[in-house]
């Protein structure tokens, strides 16, 4: 789904949960808690890195038991990384608790959460796709942090350049993280073929290239956007 909002910031992307009321409750009592939005937010990092870290010791533990615990941590903690994205702007917006530096600290974290769990991915894939010494997976990995934060990087150029942010792309945020955990979840049953990290493989592939597309698209609406203020420049 695309969606612009007004140049100012960083904005915030469409979420229908946002409005639902287990949210609210959440964030009523993260509110009473005394919680603040950029607490919220550096909290939301602590899940990807406890998500990582169960993604790289999947690749390193020996037994199928206690790699699919690792796999279960990882896909538990994604969905709450993405949980607590969402509770830090609706207690910034919402609560009216907004600060001066509420834009760096929804924007930072969600790049180094990012940056941990797709590099982690990328060791997880266990050899898979190895030639040698070289091994593609963790390069796919490290190279689809790299696309995903651009995604990122490029959507803020919009509101830069005063057209606002474009959430347009196959691999926005939620949907490469949802990737992430069906991928987790589908490891689970690699011991019945053999084929440890495959699935894990495939989605840093596919959300490399969906980062790429969404770059490409991300770019092409900013580009008309910018043209067509200009032609409405008097």
């Amino acid at each position: 789904m695309s969606e612009t909002n007004s140049p100012q910031g960083t904005d915030r992307r469409a979420i229908p949960q946002r409005s639902t009321g287990w949210a609210a409750k959440l964030a009523d009592a993260m509110y009473a808690a005394k919680l603040t939005p950029n607490m919220v937010s550096v909290g939301s990092v602590i899940f990807a890195v406890i998500g990582a870290a169960g993604l790289i010791a999947s690749a390193l533990v020996t037994t199928d038991s206690a790699r699919a615990v690792c796999l279960v941590v990882t896909a538990s903690c994604i969905p709450l990384r993405l949980l607590l994205n969402m509770l830090d702007g609706m207690l910034a917006v919402e609560k009216g608790m907004h600060t001066p530096t509420g834009d760096l600290f929804n924007e930072v974290p969600d790049r180094i959460a990012d940056l941990v769990l797709l590099a982690a991915a990328g060791y997880a894939t266990a050899g898979i796709w190895a030639v040698g010494e070289f091994d593609w997976g963790v390069v796919l990995g490290w190279m689809a942090a790299a696309a995903a934060i651009l995604t990122a990087y490029v959507r803020t150029l919009g509101a830069a350049n005063g057209v606002g942010n474009f959430f347009d792309g196959p691999m926005a945020k939620p949907a490469r993280m949802w990737v992430l955990v069906v991928a987790s979840l589908a490891s689970l049953f690699e011991p019945l073929f053999n084929g440890r990290g495959l699935f894990l493989a495939i989605a840093v592939a596919l959300i490399l290239l969906g980062s790429v597309v969404t770059v490409i698209m991300r770019l092409n609406r900013i580009s008309q956007a910018l043209h067509a203020q200009k032609v409405e420049t008097p």
